[in-house]
């Protein structure tokens, strides 16, 4: 592989969607690539699943995909977590129609076969009719192969001999840790119900979005001149500046997993400080600081501050700010976005508070202008065929980029360091599908 950019170019199923800072328009726009992607790439690598504080309790559940493969995640009575394909092994039907809930079991609505939420099948209305030989345990559900956690985040793979799930991580890991170990590693929650977006467009516009540290002071212009006009230097307003020539970078962490780094400017002297003004604000800066000094209060308001941070765990997962946004692709050009707000167990109410308030920026404004950006660029990538080719050349070639003092590969946040870098992902995971059906 060429050093951070794109795989050399070979006779392989996919090389011809790929020149030297550039990728085709069709693997944004064609049909038959979003099936072989959902076959291939989801198939084939970790997908996050959700967060293992949605299923506490014993028999909880929810509803998720893999790709477009419809899941069941759910807690066993041993307190492990099972993925089960949401298929009943009868007709295909949906055996859970239900986003989330607690039941031991799940019953097909069509013909009544019935199974246990670890997917045995444990009755079949009238079973006699299918002869002696037939035994309901071996009709069970299937199951993802593999399921691992990393530190309460579940991954599922269809793919048997994928890599250890730690292995697939590669420096994300260590970005995950930070972002978790913040004001003394509390542990994240995920239950305070989730914002969905539907974007028509590509789930890879959405997906390149969140690694373009070079958009934000052009597409969330109206967003950033509000805050500046009313509160003055604060949030972003770093962007206001020549940001590539700012502490402010885009990270290579490996396996097409990338980061924007924010924390250099955020937290240069106080993160909290630098947030606008919230309802509330002054009065729970107020309550923590009576109850544990202004010292520590204002410590504990600064790592409970959105962490600066756009973690993108390829294919599906981005962890932004406070929260994590979960990618469902659903066609070719349709694509459903889920956000969901995180608390800490354990929290002063007026860190939890703090930290729902700080949440709202994105989604509830700044999604809307990128959701604007995504369907936009689908419209043009499907309806001018006569133009095949999407730039990714930003910083290819400047010589800006340098190993950091963590190890890990840098450049300037408005690089396209990030597409460059799951593009590469994306033709080893997808050549290997190609291969194995051969």
């Amino acid at each position: 592989m060429d050093d951070h950019g794109t795989l050399p170019l070979t006779g392989t199923a996919y090389a011809h969607l790929f020149r030297p800072g550039y990728v085709h328009r069709d693997l944004y726009a064609d049909p038959a690539i979003f099936a072989q992607e959902m076959r291939h790439l989801f198939g084939r690598t970790w997908v996050y699943v959700g967060h293992e504080s949605e299923v506490p309790n014993v028999n909880d559940f929810m509803m998720r995909s893999i790709g477009r493969r419809p899941v069941i995640v759910t807690r066993l009575d041993s307190g492990d977590i099972a993925v089960l394909i949401n298929r009943c092994t009868h007709r295909g039907a949906l055996v859970c129609r239900t986003q989330r809930g607690n039941a031991p079991g799940f019953t097909c609505g069509y013909h009544a076969w019935t199974y246990r939420n670890d997917g045995s099948c444990i009755g079949v209305p009238l079973k006699h009719a299918y002869g002696a030989d037939f035994h309901p345990r071996q009709n069970s559900l299937m199951r993802a192969p593999r399921v691992q956690s990393y530190r309460g985040f579940i991954f599922a793979s269809m793919n048997e001999a994928v890599p250890p799930l730690i292995e697939h991580l590669a420096g994300a890991r260590q970005m995950l840790d930070q972002w978790l170990d913040r004001d003394g590693g509390r542990p994240v929650l995920v239950r305070n119900g989730e914002m969905q977006f539907l974007t028509h467009a590509n789930w890879k516009t959405v997906y390149d979005n969140a690694g373009d540290g070079y958009h934000p002071p052009f597409s969330h212009t109206s967003m950033l001149r509000v805050f500046a006009e009313r509160y003055g230097d604060v949030d972003m307003q770093y962007y206001s500046q020549n940001f590539d020539e700012s502490p402010i970078l885009s990270k290579d962490l490996g396996n097409g997993h990338t980061m924007l780094d924010q924390r250099p400017a955020m937290h240069a002297h106080s993160a909290w400080a630098r947030q606008h003004v919230q309802p509330g604000r002054e009065v729970m800066e107020a309550a923590l600081i009576s109850q544990h000094g202004r010292e520590r209060a204002l410590q504990m308001l600064d790592d409970s501050t959105g962490s600066g941070m756009n973690l993108n765990i390829f294919p599906n997962l981005l962890i932004i700010g406070n929260q994590i946004q979960l990618l469902e692709p659903q066609a070719v050009n349709r694509t459903v976005v889920r956000w969901f707000s995180t608390t800490l167990e354990g929290a002063p109410p007026e860190i939890n508070a703090t930290r729902m308030r700080m949440q709202e920026d994105f989604p509830s404004f700044g999604e809307v202008d990128d959701t604007a950006q995504f369907e936009s660029c689908q419209r043009g990538l499907e309806d001018v065929p006569e133009l095949e080719w999407v730039d990714i050349r930003r910083h290819m070639s400047t010589g800006a980029g340098r190993v950091d003092t963590d190890g890990l590969w840098r450049e300037p946040i408005s690089s396209d360091l990030h597409l460059r870098c799951y593009y590469d992902a994306w033709r080893r995971i997808m050549e290997a599908g190609e291969a194995a059906r051969q």
